[in-house]
Formats: structure tokens, C-alpha cells, sequence
């Protein structure tokens, strides 16, 4: 036949061989490992006055480092919540069906009590031992830290109001976690959410125009309106802002009625957000929604704030978690990855950038927990440390919110180009950065809070100065940060109030670590974040710099 030859064709077919699928040079799967092998950390629980909660945190870090642990966090964001608005028979249900890996994250939250918990707690330090239960359970998975922090949250608001809080307290302070939508009394323990943004204002709340109509039962209103954000749509019952016959109020909201019928929740949609994919965030519609009043008509800002120290704490926690659990994932990494004939961790450069990561880590943890000592103390009736915590909390929630995106971006580059694949989780927790610095209040709002405390009570700043006053002549460069500081509370104005707080937050940092950090830590912070020994992105530590002191304490490297 035409085209046929009688000579043998090649055959390019090779014998079979594992060797183009062997996997070399690859770090092994991190889980398990202990979250709460973190030498800060634990100086903090103890330092904070939570030293009795120390075995709890470390069974809570072994759990969350646990493979189970790990695996429920990336179920959890990978099978998103659903939206159910109608059953089948067109009936409103509007329910949110959640993959059962985040029941398992709940549960535990709940169970280790990091959601209501400590306000029945009367051990001092119960609010340390949560904040430090929340920075190592937080390597399991962040998203459900929304639900467990308002629940947290809700609380004090709810004190306002006798009646309400002797209903609801108990049930919000209890460690069952019994989700499903029903009469609130009749459950083990409850969840409280929050709606109070709408499209028109967003921070700006005080242009609310959800209304709120009394009723002819005393206390009881009627809401109508729409939310813009309303996360956590599936708990029992929320704190709401509506705008009362006497100003902007806060109104407690339950999804079920005492008598058993649905209050009128109409969700309209669920957020399509960058990350914290895992919690549903969402839109409700009020429309004749019953609701009992929380405080006085007029005082729902004043109602609130409480509710809004709380959040914002959460919101520093979360962040610092967040660089924790990177720098770790970065850690390991290095520990089995070589290049260029060393492992990555024997690579001086590596090591700079580590180490420089590990000094930020560590100042956000620190802060982190002296702030939920602040919060403690401030509970428990210190004047001193409520004034402290007012500006503090919101000196916090800026800078170190504002820290995390930078710092995770690092993170993930130590992995290359492992990191920049989903599989590795460092994708996840780069969106999840963001987040912390939005929530509860932009840059902006946080730094204009701290201007604004600052000019309606000069006081405040007695008690900054007080607290930086115990490291005074510990270290020259801290002593002339503080005089720096001085000079820009005297200068301040509304177009540099990020430069203030920004120093503030700084300072503030560094004269926790030269109080409380080894001379490695103490030292290396001062000279890059105080004096400018630094360049302008992570792993340039000045030449000086003990970065094997830091490496050590940090990483174990």
C-alpha cells in the first residue's frame, strides 16, 4: 500500500519510571504541631494575671496544630455557607446551611469558651485566659472567630438593660453551642450577631434609617429597614442600630419570637467577600421586626462602645494570630526546603527576613494580651486601666491590623511559589488579612477615635504617657521616641492622626518589649521601628541585629 515501508518505526515509548513523579525537596505536611508553643505568648497569659490557664491553652494549641483541626479549616472555607431564603413549598425560612467541619470549629470555640464565657467567669485574668485561648485556637481557622467575638461582645451592651440580660446572659455565657433556629430559651446556649452599617453611611452609623416604631408594650419596637453587613446571619439574636423617636438606639433582635414564630429576618443576600469565606456575612431586611429596646432612646453609640472595645480587641487578637500562624507555616518551610546548596533556614538573607517577621509577631502578641489585661482589669472596676484600654484598644486595632496584610505577604513569599497555591493555606490567610483592619472601623475611624479621645479628655494621654513612664531609662532610643511622641500630641490635627497613632502604637509596643522581651527582641525593635536602622520591607535588621537570639526564642531555630 501506498505510504507503507517495510523498516521497523521507532518506538519513543519509554520503559515506566517513578522518577519524573519522585517528590524531593518538599517540607512535609506541618499538622501536627502545638499553636501554643509560642514563648510570648505564654509570658503574657502568666504576665496578664491567666497563669491558671495555662494547661487550657496548651491543650487548646495541641488541638488546633492537630491534623483534624487543620482539615475542619479548610473544609470550612472550601464548602462555603449556602443561603436557603424558601423551603420547597415557598415558605421564608431564610436559613444558612454550613458545612459540618464549621460546626466542629463552633463547638470547640464554644467549649473552650471563647465566645461568652468569661463574663461568668470571676477568676481574674478570665478575659487574659480567653484572648490567649483565641491566639492559638485561631490556627485552626478565622473565620469563625466572627460569631464567638460578638456573642463575646454582646454582653456588656446587654447590662444596660436588666430585664434582657437576666433572660439572655446565661445562655450567651454558656459553653454548649446548639445551633439550628429556635425559641432562645428553650436552647443550651446562644449566638449574638450584630447589624448595624447600612449602604448609605457604612462607620458613619449616626445616618441609620432603619426606623424603630414603639408599640404599646413598654420597651418593644418595630424595626424596618435594610442592613448593608450583617455578619453571622445564623445566630439566635443580634444587637441592631434603628434610628427611635429620640435618636439613633440600640435594640436587641432575636430570629425567634418568645412565642416561638420567626421574627421577620428577610435575607436578602450572602457577601461574596475577599476572604473569611467560611462565615457568612449578609444583608437583612426589617419589616415590622420585633425588637426590645437596649438602653436609653437616643444612646445606641453610647449602648454600643462597650460592644465596640471588645470587637476591636478581637480584631488586634485575630491579627496577631494571623502572623503567628504564618510566620510558623514560613518557619517550617525553611526547616526542609533547600536552595542554592543549604537549607533555606542556614541562608543568611532567609534568616534576616524571619527574624524581622518574628520581631512583629512577637510586639502584636505582647500588645495583644497587655491590651485583654487592660480589658480585665477594666471590668473588674480599674479606673485606670478603662482609660487606658479606651485609647489603647483603638491605638491597637490600627497599627496592628494595619500590619497584618504586609507581614502575611511575607510570609507567603518564604514559601515561593508553594505558598501562592491554594493547597498551602497561605492564599487563605493572605485574604484574610485585610479584614481585621476593616472590621470594627477603618484606619481611618480608629486613628480618628484616638484624636478624638484625646481633645474631649486630656487625661488620656497621662495615662499612655504613665504606662510608657515604667520602661523610662531602660533604653535611649524608647526615651526619645516618647519625647517625639510628646511633641506630635502637641501638633496633632485630623490630616495627621495616622502619624500619631502610628507612633503611639510603636511606642507603645517597644516599651512593652524592653520591659518584658529578651535584649535580642528588645534591642533589634527599638533600632528598626524606633530609630529607623531599617529599610522599608521585612529582612532588613540592621547588621547588628542578634537575629539567632531572635530565631531562637521565636522558632526554635
Amino acid at each position: 500500500m501506498v505510504g507503507m515501508t517495510s523498516t521497523p518505526v521507532q518506538s519513543f515509548a519509554q520503559p515506566a519510571s517513578s522518577a519524573t513523579h519522585d517528590v524531593t525537596n518538599q517540607a512535609p505536611p506541618l499538622a501536627p504541631y502545638d499553636a501554643s508553643a509560642d514563648t510570648a505568648l505564654l509570658e503574657g497569659l502568666r504576665r496578664e494575671g491567666a497563669g491558671w490557664a495555662e494547661a487550657d491553652v496548651r491543650r487548646i494549641g495541641l488541638l488546633a496544630g492537630g491534623a483534624e483541626a487543620q482539615e475542619w479549616g479548610e473544609l470550612a472555607n472550601r464548602h462555603e455557607p449556602v443561603l436557603r431564603t424558601h423551603d420547597r413549598y415557598g415558605h421564608r425560612v431564610d436559613e444558612v446551611d454550613f458545612h459540618p467541619s464549621w460546626h466542629e470549629l463552633m463547638r470547640v470555640a464554644v467549649a473552650e469558651g471563647l465566645a461568652g464565657a468569661p463574663w461568668a467567669d470571676d477568676r481574674p485574668g478570665a478575659h487574659v485566659a480567653r484572648t490567649a485561648g483565641g491566639l492559638v485556637w485561631g490556627h485552626s481557622e478565622a473565620g469563625h472567630g466572627c460569631p464567638t467575638s460578638m456573642t463575646y461582645a454582646a454582653v456588656p451592651a446587654l447590662r444596660r438593660e436588666p430585664g434582657l440580660v437576666k433572660v439572655y446572659e446565661p445562655l450567651l455565657t454558656s459553653r454548649e453551642y446548639d445551633p439550628g433556629l429556635r425559641e432562645p430559651t428553650s436552647k443550651r446556649g446562644l449566638l449574638a450577631g450584630m447589624g448595624m452599617t447600612e449602604k448609605q453611611g457604612g462607620s458613619d452609623v449616626r445616618t441609620n434609617t432603619t426606623a424603630a416604631t414603639p408599640t404599646a408594650e413598654p420597651g418593644v419596637y418595630t424595626l424596618r429597614g435594610h442592613k448593608w453587613f450583617t455578619s453571622a446571619p445564623m445566630c439566635d439574636v443580634f444587637l441592631v442600630l434603628a434610628q427611635a423617636p429620640g435618636g439613633l438606639s440600640c435594640f436587641l433582635v432575636p430570629r425567634v419570637l418568645p412565642d416561638g414564630t420567626r421574627n421577620t429576618f428577610r435575607v436578602q443576600r450572602l457577601k461574596d467577600k475577599l476572604g473569611n469565606r467560611s462565615n457568612a456575612s449578609s444583608e437583612p431586611e426589617f419589616d415590622g421586626t420585633v425588637a426590645w429596646l437596649v438602653g436609653p432612646e437616643g444612646q445606641g453609640v453610647k449602648t454600643i462602645i462597650e460592644m465596640v472595645n471588645c470587637t476591636r480587641l478581637d480584631c488586634v487578637m485575630a491579627s496577631a494570630t494571623l502572623m503567628r500562624k504564618t510566620l510558623v507555616e514560613a518557619g517550617h518551610h525553611v526547616r526542609h526546603r533547600g536552595a542554592f546548596g543549604a537549607l533555606l533556614m542556614d541562608q543568611p538573607l532567609m534568616r534576616n527576613v524571619l527574624a524581622d517577621l518574628a520581631l512583629e509577631s512577637e510586639a502584636a502578641t505582647t500588645l495583644t494580651l497587655r491590651l485583654a489585661g487592660a480589658a480585665d482589669r477594666a471590668v473588674r472596676g480599674d479606673a485606670g486601666e478603662q482609660a487606658f484600654r479606651r485609647i489603647a484598644t483603638a491605638v491597637g486595632k490600627y497599627w496592628v491590623t494595619k500590619r497584618g496584610p504586609a507581614f502575611t505577604a511575607e510570609a507567603l513569599e518564604c514559601l515561593g511559589g508553594n505558598g501562592y497555591v491554594e493547597d498551602s493555606g497561605m492564599p487563605r490567610h493572605y485574604r484574610e488579612a485585610p479584614l481585621l483592619s476593616i472590621w470594627e472601623g477603618s484606619g481611618n475611624v480608629n486613628a480618628l477615635d484616638v484624636l478624638r479621645a484625646l481633645t474631649r479628655d486630656p487625661a488620656t494621654a497621662d495615662v499612655l504617657f504613665a504606662e510608657l513612664a515604667l520602661a523610662e531609662g531602660a533604653d535611649a532610643r524608647l526615651d526619645a521616641a516618647v519625647a517625639r511622641l510628646r511633641t506630635l500630641l502637641g501638633e496633632a490635627t485630623p490630616a495627621g492622626a495616622r502619624r500619631l497613632v502610628e507612633q503611639m502604637a510603636l511606642t507603645l509596643q517597644a516599651s512593652l518589649l524592653v520591659r518584658h522581651a529578651p535584649p535580642a527582641v528588645a534591642d533589634a525593635f527599638c533600632a528598626t521601628r524606633l530609630s529607623g536602622d531599617w529599610g522599608h520591607a521585612f529582612g532588613t535588621l540592621p547588621g547588628g541585629a542578634d537575629v539567632d537570639g531572635i530565631l531562637e526564642r521565636s522558632l526554635g531555630l
